[in-house]
């Protein structure tokens, strides 16, 4: 088991990621000083609605229980449209562990996001990283086609399928599935899994983005199959001991990062009016105006 309890206790745990999630003060003084312990696999769950992510996410914490291990669960939910609070409450759902004290699940509004994740993720994940859990599951809003950002956030990312969940030529479109380092037909007991599973298998012999990419069969409300889906997240990251993906995934991080922080010093209220006397005087530029920035 991790000495994660002995680094950092829940309750500040809690509090640094309400104080870096929304930039409270002290928020660059945590972030800066994080012992980021890059050897804990940030695991992204993905895919569209109603595929079972939340129940999947549910079975694999009892089978790393099982294992007398720790994880740290990032549930990120739609936002409301009135406070930006988080709408569905993954904590409620996975209510079985809320008191188990190898489990900490956090779950974060995607305010507005259209990439299925918070726009802070980056910086929660690190402070998950930073306590030592033995895994760190992010689970993504299910929102389908826009959800390719988990690529540059996880070491490893599950896209998660059901039998009719939409027809094939809708899910090449959505470009989710070359994100994925494992696929997992979830309720596999439904009519056209098989189906499914040998759509899945051509599309991996046929793209050498997907090469070898584990296609894996389960039905979580059953428990059947997450052992086995366990231990190939775990075969999977033994792998991953590429720093040329790493140095990718941080160089992918660090842009976003700095973009943010480029924006934030913009005055949107200041450039919407700048903009709209411009276009009263009819002189109004967008190339000419982009380049003052």
């Amino acid at each position: 088991m991790s000495g994660r309890r002995d680094t950092i206790s829940y309750i500040n745990l809690a509090r640094q990621i309400t104080i870096v999630e929304n930039e409270l003060k002290g928020h660059q003084q945590i972030l800066s000083t994080l012992p980021i312990n890059l050897n804990t696999p940030v695991i992204g769950i993905t895919g569209p609605p109603g595929s079972g992510k939340s129940t999947l996410v549910n079975a694999l914490i009892k089978s790393i229980l099982q294992k007398n291990k720790t994880v740290g669960i990032v549930a990120v939910d739609p936002s409301s449209p009135f406070n930006y609070g988080a709408l569905l409450g993954d904590r409620i759902r996975m209510n079985d562990f809320f008191n188990n004290e190898n489990v900490f699940i956090r779950s974060v509004a995607s305010r507005g996001s259209l990439g299925g994740l918070s726009d802070k993720i980056i910086e929660i994940t690190d402070v998950m990283r930073a306590a030592n859990f033995d895994y760190i599951f992010v689970e993504t809003v299910g929102v389908g086609q826009s959800e390719v950002e988990i690529a540059g956030l996880a070491d490893i990312s599950i896209v998660v399928l059901n039998p009719g969940a939409g027809d094939d030529v809708q899910m090449i479109k959505a470009g989710i599935l070359e994100i994925a380092n494992i696929f997992v037909i979830n309720k596999a007991d439904k009519v056209g899994a098989n189906n499914l599973e040998q759509f899945l298998l051509k599309l991996v012999q046929n793209n050498s983005k997907l090469n070898e990419t584990p296609i894996l069969k389960t039905i979580a409300t059953a428990f059947d199959g997450i052992d086995v889906l366990l231990s190939v997240i775990e075969e999977q990251h033994a792998k991953n001991k590429n720093f040329d993906k790493k140095a990718m995934l941080l160089t992918n991080k660090i842009l976003h990062l700095i973009q943010k922080k480029q924006t934030a010093k913009i005055n949107k209220r200041a450039l919407y009016r700048h903009i709209l006397e411009s276009i009263g005087e009819g002189n109004f530029n967008l190339y000419q105006l982009l380049n003052k920035f």
